[in-house]
């Protein structure tokens, strides 16, 4: 996630320096993605299996009331919003870029292209060898038609970011409606059903180039996410651009201000949207993930920042919290394609077989695989900042482009 650097390269004046907010936030970012997919690899059929519905339920059965309520509240935090806020600092790190080639009197997007063109050859490569889901492919078509809108007028820009919104809280809605008519106004059918039997077959007891050629040939469809939520993906990244032109991840007065706005709009609006739409049941699949959950992501940035703000002096166990989040952050490529990597070999069949073997073991063993997963991307992250600037995928991506 190059383009979500941290940094102004190049610039002349005090922004030199990275901004830790953003650093922290992008690490929460990438470890919070982990709490929804982590439930991909977990439930039955995997990576096919969310779109029979596997994903919105329990990945174990017969959990008691404390596991179901502990499974609910897991994913209840979790689902879309971190997500939405990667895709928020994605744009963040877009607008970094743009100043900083114009401070420098470099064309635009000039070289950039090359930027959001390789991210996708990365991201074509990470869905087809590791995750169906892969969100990489999607980041590089928008950024490409972001890095060119901040060429245009500041109107056309802020046309194009309300558009963008409506048409996109327009297309939820039908979709959410065709659900229910589906279902029979129910709040339970429309997202739902059976896991495909070849498909949990596949995934418990597959091998790996047969896993391979299952994405490949069911391409369009796993594809489909970035293309029905591009309106989403476009106005997130057009957000971050504008709340980072406001000055919302700056350590003064006035970007305190706009991250406790932040956080009283979006925590006070989207809690009782999430709240309504958990109640809503399946059938609300498309408004609470693509709906609800941005509107919370946004109260989770500002709540983050007011930590921060409070954190200015932190004693040794917030500092070296903040570090880890940091570290993270500073490696959000390497440590979003290792965390599926792992994911992966802990529940598939080619690997440990989790999935199948503690399928009937409740929610407890994909929570704790996803706080082991988390170690180790923080321990893995600090020690390897230790000895080199950038991740090992960013030093990959960093010298390739170089030439």
């Amino acid at each position: 996630m190059r383009a979500a650097e941290g940094a102004v390269e190049g610039a002349d004046d005090g922004v030199r320096a990275r901004l830790p907010l953003l650093d922290v936030l992008r690490g929460v970012a990438i470890l919070g993605t982990l709490m929804s997919n982590v439930w991909i690899f977990a439930g039955p059929g995997a990576e096919w299996g969310v779109l029979g519905g596997n994903a919105a339920t329990s990945a174990g059965g017969g959990s008691s009331s404390l596991a179901g309520a502990t499974e609910t509240a897991f994913r209840f935090l979790a689902n879309g919003k971190f997500l939405s806020m990667l895709t928020l600092l994605f744009g963040v790190g877009l607008a970094i870029q743009f100043r900083s080639a114009a401070r420098r009197g470099l064309p635009w997007p000039g070289r950039y292209k090359w930027r959001a063109l390789f991210l996708f050859a990365e991201g074509t490569v990470h869905f087809v060898l590791v995750f169906a889901w892969d969100v990489l492919m999607g980041y590089a078509v928008v950024a490409l038609l972001v890095a060119w809108l901040l060429t245009r007028s500041a109107r056309a820009q802020r046309v194009t970011w309300i558009v963008m919104g409506g048409l996109h809280v327009a297309a939820m809605t039908l979709l959410t409606a065709a659900l229910l008519v589906a279902s029979g106004g129910g709040t339970g059918g429309g997202a739902g059903g059976a896991p495909d039997a070849d498909a949990v077959a596949l995934y418990a007891e597959g091998g790996y180039g047969e896993q391979v050629a299952f994405r490949l040939s069911h391409a369009v469809v796993l594809r489909a996410e970035p293309v029905f939520s591009f309106g989403l993906l476009v106005f997130m990244f057009l957000l971050g651009v504008r709340l980072f032109r406001a000055g919302a991840f700056q350590n003064d007065a006035a970007g305190r201000r706009i991250r406790r706005r932040l956080a009283g709009w979006g925590l006070g609006l989207g809690l009782p949207l999430n709240f309504l739409a958990l109640l809503g049941g399946p059938d609300f699949f498309f408004l609470d993930r693509y709906g609800a959950a941005p509107v919370l992501a946004i109260g989770y940035l500002g709540l983050i920042g007011m930590a921060m703000d409070r954190l200015r002096h932190p004693g040794p166990s917030a500092s070296a919290v903040t570090s880890a989040l940091a570290s993270v952050g500073r490696t959000a490529l390497s440590c979003y394609v290792l965390q599926n990597v792992l994911a992966m070999l802990a529940c598939y069949g080619i690997g440990l077989g989790l999935a199948s073997r503690w399928a009937d073991n409740g929610p407890w063993w994909p929570i704790g695989l996803w706080a082991v997963i988390c170690l180790v991307l923080v321990t893995g992250a600090s020690l390897w900042l230790r000895r080199f600037a950038h991740g090992p995928l960013e030093s990959v991506q960093k010298r390739l482009l170089r030439r």
